[in-house]
């Protein structure tokens, strides 16, 4: 396989059962998709994602390097300021507004950018790609908002199936969250939450067949935890509990082999449960 353009937006742990609990090997296996790149390919990345500028520093490659950031001005590449997408090409530097585009959050950002550099490389116009951004329409199940009932905002993000997905989750939302999560743990380390779990999330609502290690976790750092084995339980718990201005976010950071199909049966199981509250 040889991609001429290439794209690795961060690498965090997951799936760590199938690499014998080795994050080092994980990363390894994501690096194969540059092994036969060279001097006139391209390689996306995210700059502030560690393993991946790590990794890097020991690759001996030629590939074309365009970094994004969320943090700092880049010379070739994309970076974010405020509201503003920038782009630094050798043939061009332009700026795209995100404040009326569809996709929220920094994450989302990120995943701009990456698309508009692979865009540009295979020579698409700018004004071909902002038509796309402002047209584009979001997949179900990634942080896709179901409703909004009695001022509460109901939100799919059944998607989210690593703890990483779930910080770029709770880095969207300003207002109050009661965090619907659990399921089969991959080796999660809930670390990366902590400090948004303890600012942003008010209650947390445990949905899986073993919720211990949720529990040991966030049990001193958020007042109210609640166990089921049910989405209609989870989601009914959830309006009980939020008030008007808050966010019910189904966010579960773990697999859902445990009582559900896949997580798009996971998030359909949502979406008709939280309908179901306007009956």
């Amino acid at each position: 396989f040889h991609a001429h353009t290439a794209i690795l937006l961060n690498i965090t742990p997951d799936h760590l059962d199938r690499y014998n609990y080795d994050f080092t090997q994980y990363v390894a296996s994501k690096f194969r998709i540059i092994q036969n790149m060279g001097k006139d390919d391209t390689l996306i990345f995210f700059q502030e994602s560690l393993p991946i500028v790590e990794k890097l520093k020991s690759e001996n490659t030629t590939v074309k390097k365009l970094p994004i950031s969320l943090q700092n001005s880049v010379v070739n590449g994309a970076f974010l300021t405020e509201n503003i997408m920038n782009f630094n090409l050798a043939e061009s530097s332009f700026q795209i507004n995100i404040t009326n585009l569809p996709l929220k959050g920094s994450h989302n950002a990120i995943n701009m950018m990456a698309a508009v550099l692979a865009a540009k490389e295979q020579g698409i116009s700018t004004q071909e790609i902002e038509a796309g951004l402002i047209t584009f329409q979001n997949a179900p199940h990634r942080l896709e908002k179901v409703a909004e009932i009695n001022g509460v905002e109901y939100i799919n993000d059944s998607k989210a199936t690593n703890v990483d997905s779930v910080f770029y989750a709770l880095g969207s939302f300003d207002k109050p969250i009661v965090l619907i999560i659990g399921g089969v743990d991959k080796g999660n380390d809930y670390s990366q939450i902590e400090s948004f779990v303890a600012q942003k999330v008010k209650a947390i609502i445990c949905l899986g067949k073993d919720n211990h290690k949720l529990h040991d976790f966030f049990g001193n750092i958020v007042n109210l935890m609640m166990d089921t084995q049910s989405m209609t339980e989870a989601v009914k718990l959830g309006q009980g509990i939020a008030s008007t201005g808050e966010v019910v976010l189904l966010s579960p950071a773990c697999a859902s082999f445990d009582l559900f199909k896949n997580y798009e049966d996971r998030g359909t199981q949502f979406r008709e449960a939280v309908l179901a509250l306007k009956n």
